[in-house]
């Protein structure tokens, strides 16, 4: 399937930082359907970027519309800030949506978001109460007046919702929630360092890795001490990825064709061999083992602690 075509119907603003949009199929008619914890990969200037898709409700099969929370990120590489621009009746390039971030409704459920986190977390949280099954979901943010939707959501899961603010005495006890975990799923999306954090409290409290879903709400970024290095690939060709630049970036520059969905190092998607080299893993989709390992890795985010990779990429 090619790339949707759709037209804004409607912009919300919720903070003053996010807001909601919500997209019409271009002409009317019906979108693809799609399950709770979906996102859509929209065109912005350049590039694209991927929006998770909110519904309050059990999705439809053939929706007409489909509704994006985004938050606009004054510092960011522009995509926030033009999702922003677009005004109702604009024009937007979408692909059908995608689900690497699915809940499983047979089980409990915990649900914890960190800020703009809480978009696919919202669907979920739906899918498990029209399931009937027993779920809690977690919504930490700095204070009130940046997290959005939070009223609506504590009207439709009642006690099932808990509100964390880290200037108020509700502050997110990552020990507690993790600790009454018992036997249910935990499903975690926001920032990196809640990621990392619930992991490592996961691990430690001998939660088991397949009882632990995870998906990231920002780009890796460039860190203290990044230095340009090589990658290698089948070939034999040699290509230099600069400070600020993903692998993948550069291999497309040189029209060579990797898979790829995420850009964030949370869908597994751009996963390939390291034949040789050290790579400086950012992800958040290995086990520690698979990282050690070092034989494996995530070309969309993670870089390289030795002066070269070697990667089973074909050049075709």
């Amino acid at each position: 399937m090619g790339k949707l075509r759709g037209v804004v119907t409607q912009i919300t603003p919720l903070t003053d930082r996010i807001s909601s949009l919500t997209i019409a199929a271009t002409g009317g008619g019906v979108l693809p359907g799609w399950a709770a914890g979906a996102h859509a990969v929209f065109d912005v200037p350049g590039s694209t970027r991927a929006y998770s898709l909110v519904a309050f409700d059990v999705v439809p099969a053939a929706p007409e519309s489909y509704r994006i929370a985004v938050q606009r990120e004054d510092a960011g590489q522009g995509g926030s800030r033009a999702m922003h621009g677009l005004a109702v009746g604009d024009d937007v390039l979408f692909e059908a949506p995608k689900n690497s971030f699915a809940v499983e409704t047979q089980v409990p459920a915990v649900l914890l978001a960190g800020g703009i986190g809480f978009t696919p977390l919202i669907s979920m949280a739906a899918a498990l109460r029209a399931a009937r099954q027993e779920y809690a979901f977690h919504y930490a943010g700095r204070s009130a007046d940046v997290m959005a939707y939070s009223d609506e959501l504590a009207a439709g899961h009642g006690a099932a919702f808990h509100l964390h603010f880290d200037d108020g005495d509700s502050a997110l006890d990552l020990d507690r929630v993790i600790g009454g975990l018992g036997a249910a799923h935990l499903y975690v999306c926001g920032p990196r360092g809640m990621l990392d954090a619930a992991r490592a409290k996961a691990a430690a409290a001998g939660v088991p890795e397949a009882h632990v879903h995870f998906e990231l709400f920002e780009a890796a970024g460039a860190e203290h001490g990044d230095s340009a290095f090589e990658v290698e690939i089948n070939d034999g060709r040699v290509f230099t990825v600069p400070v600020g630049h993903s692998i993948i970036e550069v291999l497309e520059e040189h029209d060579i064709d990797v898979m790829y969905d995420c850009q964030r190092g949370d869908c597994g998607i751009c996963q390939c061999d390291v034949l040789d080299g050290i790579p400086d893993h950012r992800d958040v989709v290995l086990s520690e083992a698979e990282r050690a390992a070092g034989d494996v890795m995530q070309i969309c985010v993670s870089r390289a602690k030795s002066a070269r990779l070697v990667l089973d990429i074909d050049g075709e």
